[in-house]
């Protein structure tokens, strides 16, 4: 906004400031609720959480309409306007009265590097890796893919996309703030329902299909990422702020890694006339492009359903340690 003849550069400089300072937020956030006195904290992570969806609506809904409004050329006042939300945020945060957190000193070694990477922690890492990948590659791509691959207008493919996209999102982590328990079942549960929405938008036609299944992805993907901080506080009891940010870490890859990778493929078939030829006729590069760019993003919360299973598991055991020495003793 200052220097719009170095936009670019400035753009990427600031990409890099609010990427660490947003992995920086997730990683105090989470610990922070955690340690607040709650009779139910599991609703209250889930809340938490839900906040962001709330705040993708806004942002998504009050940046389209400015723009439709006030042209393309003014994005620059837009950036301004939406740097009062960190500044805002720095306030609260600098005067709030934040509980006792537990370091690495004072949790009896829990934070130490053998104990850190346990098993069940690793498959938490994973679970919310390909959680991270679920999530954000249909945030970041149902807009594009709308557009490329069903012909819906940007603007419409923005609101009724990323848009609906956050508002199941927010919807699904309320109501388990409301009603939900159980996480490892919500965690199975979102994974399978991710997976069948991916393949419907991959291989649908319509583009109220195609519109609908990356909507309700939102819903089913809501719980993944909260989900599994919650699994990893009810199996891993004083959880120290090292676990957050390892599991924050493997959230973000997967939220990185996997958009590009979708991104990546999407570009080399819609580029390729072999694989064109291939797959076969009756699309466009681009949009058999996008097509298997979503089947390849539909591979992890296919292979999340295989982690959830695990933890399932896991928790059943830990829950009920008699039915492990039941089938030892069977056999």
């Amino acid at each position: 906004a200052l220097f719009p003849a170095h936009a670019y550069g400035f753009l990427l400089l600031g990409t890099v400031i609010f990427s660490a300072s947003a992995g920086l937020a997730e990683v105090l956030i989470s610990p922070v609720i955690a340690a607040l006195p709650s009779e139910n904290p599991e609703r209250e992570m889930s809340r938490a959480h839900s906040v962001y969806a709330w705040g993708v609506v806004g942002v998504v809904l009050v940046s389209t309409l400015f723009l439709q409004l006030f042209g393309r050329q003014n994005w620059y006042v837009l950036a301004v306007i939406w740097a009062l939300v960190p500044l805002a945020a720095f306030i609260l945060f600098a005067s709030s009265q934040l509980p006792p957190m537990q370091t690495q000193e004072e949790d009896g070694g829990a934070g130490r590097p053998r104990r850190l990477f346990s098993p069940v922690l690793l498959l938490c890492v994973a679970c919310i890796f390909l959680g991270g990948a679920a999530e954000n590659t249909m945030s970041q791509w149902c807009s594009g893919y709308l557009e490329g691959a069903l012909g819906i207008p940007k603007v419409w493919g923005d609101i009724f996309g990323v848009a609906l996209f956050a508002l199941m999102l927010g919807l699904g982590r309320t109501l388990y703030a409301r009603f939900g328990r159980q996480i490892s079942r919500f965690l199975l549960l979102g994974f399978v329902g991710a997976s069948v929405c991916y393949l419907t938008a991959a291989l649908s036609q319509n583009a109220i299909v195609g519109l609908a299944a990356c909507a309700l992805t939102g819903f089913c993907v809501s719980m993944l990422w909260p989900g599994t901080l919650i699994y990893t506080a009810d199996m891993l009891p004083q959880t120290s702020v090292a676990v957050y940010a390892l599991l924050a870490a493997g959230g973000d890859l997967g939220s990185s890694v996997a958009p590009q990778l979708v991104g990546s493929i999407t570009d080399a078939v819609a580029a390729s006339p072999h694989l064109q030829e291939l797959l076969g006729a009756g699309a466009t590069a681009e949009q058999l492009g996008f097509q298997v760019g979503m089947l390849t993003a539909a591979l992890f919360p296919l292979l999340g359903i295989l982690v959830a299973i695990l933890m399932r598991r896991i928790q059943r055991r830990k829950r009920n340690p008699h039915l492990s020495q039941g089938r030892a003793g069977v056999g």
